[in-house]
C-alpha cells in the first residue's frame, strides 16, 4: 500500500460530498470585475472592500518604493530587514489608530501567532470567542496557554468562565475577532472591555474585517467603540481594506517593544517587502483624506443587503458589508456558485469546515468599487439562480 494511498481517500471524500474547494484563477487585478478562469465576471467576493488593490496611488507608490528600495528586504526586522519604510508605516498606523505604538508583520495570520505566543505560555489561560479565526486558534494553540472558550459575542458567559477559573493560572488574555467574518457580526468590545478591566486581564482584538471598514475613516474597530487607549492590543491586517499584504499590531507601547524582541515572525522571517510597506502607507493616506470610500462601502451593502432580503434570501445576522446568504448543505452552495459563475457573477460557495456542517453558504463581499448598475447586475443574477434552484 501506498503511503500517501489516504490522501487520495480523503480527496476522494471531499469530492462526494461537496466540500472540495475547486481553486479559480485570475487573470486580471482585483476590482468591481475580473478575469477568473479566462471569463470576465463581477466580483462578489474578494475582501477588495475599498477597491484600494489596484488604486493607481498604490500602484505608483509600490513602483516608486521598488526604484529606491528594490524589491525585497532580504533579512529579518532584527538584523538587516529594518528600513526607514518599515519606521514610517509603523509611525503612521500608530497615529491613524490613535495607539501608543504599532509594529507590523508579514501577514495578519503572522501577527496572531507571534502576538499571543509572546504574551501567554504554558501556566496561563485564554479566554477566546468559540468562532474566532483559525489564525487565533493555531496562536493560542501554539502559545501552550490552556484554552477556555466562552460562547459567541456572549461577555456574560465570558465573565462566567472567569470566575470558574480563577486562581488556577498565573496570566490571562481574552482575545476575540472584532468583525467575525462569516457571519460580519460585530464583538461587543465595549463589553468585553468591562469584564477585562473588572478582573484585570489583557485584552486582545483581532480587527482584520474592520480596518478600513468600521469606525471612523475605516480606523477600525477600537475607533467604532471609542476605546482608544483602553485595548492592550489590535490586530490589524492590510491584505483586505487595504489591498495589500501584511500584518499589524497597535496598542501599548511595553506591548509592543516586547513584540520586537519575542514576536518569532518578526524575529525569523523576512520584513514585509519596500512595495508593499509604500502601498500601505499611501492607503493610509487615502483614508486619512477623506471619508468617501468607506462611506460608498456602507451605502452599496445596505442597498444589496435590502433588495437580497426583498427577494427572499437569508443573510443571516450581518452588521457590516459582509454578506452571507445562507443555503444550508454545501453541494447546495457548490452549486449555487457554478451557476452564478456560469451567469457572470464570482462568489464562491463557503463550507464546512470553514463554516459547521449545515450552515454553508455563498458569502457576498460588496465593494465601494461597485456601481449601482453593477449590484444590479448581481442582484439579477442571484433572483435568477435562487428561483431555479428553489431556494426563494
Amino acid at each position: 500500500m501506498n503511503r500517501l494511498d489516504w490522501i487520495q481517500k480523503e480527496l476522494k471524500t471531499l469530492k462526494e460530498s461537496g466540500l472540495y474547494n475547486k481553486i479559480r484563477v485570475l487573470g486580471s487585478p482585483q476590482g468591481a470585475w475580473l478575469e477568473v478562469d479566462g471569463k470576465r465576471v463581477l466580483n462578489f467576493c474578494s475582501n477588495n472592500y475599498l477597491g484600494l488593490a489596484n488604486h493607481p496611488k498604490m500602484t505608483t507608490a509600490a513602483k516608486a518604493a521598488i526604484e529606491q528600495y528594490g524589491v525585497g528586504p532580504a533579512a529579518v526586522r532584527t538584523i538587516a530587514g529594518t528600513m526607514k519604510l518599515h519606521e514610517e508605516l509603523e509611525r503612521r498606523v500608530a497615529q491613524f489608530k490613535k495607539s501608543e505604538a504599532a509594529i507590523t508583520f508579514q501577514s495578519g495570520f503572522c501577527a496572531n501567532l507571534g502576538t499571543i505566543q509572546a504574551l501567554v505560555g504554558k501556566d496561563d489561560v485564554i479566554f477566546s470567542d468559540e468562532l474566532n479565526h483559525a489564525s487565533i486558534i493555531d496562536g493560542c494553540r501554539l502559545s501552550g496557554a490552556r484554552i477556555i472558550r466562552y460562547n459567541h459575542c456572549d461577555p456574560v458567559h465570558l465573565e462566567q468562565v472567569i470566575k470558574e477559573n480563577e486562581g488556577t493560572y498565573q496570566r490571562a488574555m481574552i482575545i476575540s475577532d472584532g468583525v467575525f467574518s462569516m457571519d460580519g457580526d460585530i464583538a461587543p468590545l465595549d463589553k468585553l472591555h468591562e469584564v477585562a478591566n473588572a478582573h484585570d486581564i489583557l485584552l486582545m482584538v483581532d480587527d482584520a474585517h474592520g480596518e478600513g471598514v468600521l469606525g471612523k475613516g475605516g480606523r477600525g474597530i477600537v475607533d467604532h467603540f471609542n476605546l482608544h487607549g483602553k485595548v492592550d492590543i489590535e490586530i490589524g491586517t492590510f491584505s483586505k481594506a487595504f489591498g495589500v499584504v501584511g500584518g499589524m499590531v497597535s496598542g501599548s507601547a511595553a506591548i509592543v517593544e516586547w513584540l520586537t524582541q519575542r514576536g518569532r515572525p518578526f524575529l525569523f522571517s523576512s520584513a514585509m517587502t519596500p512595495p508593499d510597506v509604500a502601498a500601505c502607507i499611501t492607503g493610509i493616506n487615502i483614508l486619512e483624506s477623506s471619508t468617501e470610500l468607506v462611506d460608498r462601502l456602507w451605502s452599496n451593502a445596505e442597498f444589496f443587503k435590502k433588495e437580497m432580503a426583498a427577494m427572499g434570501f437569508d443573510t443571516g445576522h450581518s452588521q457590516t458589508p459582509i454578506t452571507p446568504v445562507m443555503l444550508g448543505e454545501a453541494p447546495l452552495a457548490q452549486q449555487f456558485s457554478r451557476d452564478l459563475f456560469d451567469a457572470g457573477v464570482f462568489a464562491m460557495a463557503i463550507g464546512y469546515p470553514t463554516v459547521p456542517k449545515g450552515k454553508a453558504r455563498i458569502r457576498v463581499m460588496i465593494s465601494a468599487a461597485h456601481s449601482q448598475t453593477d449590484l444590479e447586475e448581481g442582484l439579477e443574477a442571484f433572483e435568477t439562480v435562487g428561483k431555479k434552484l428553489g431556494v426563494i
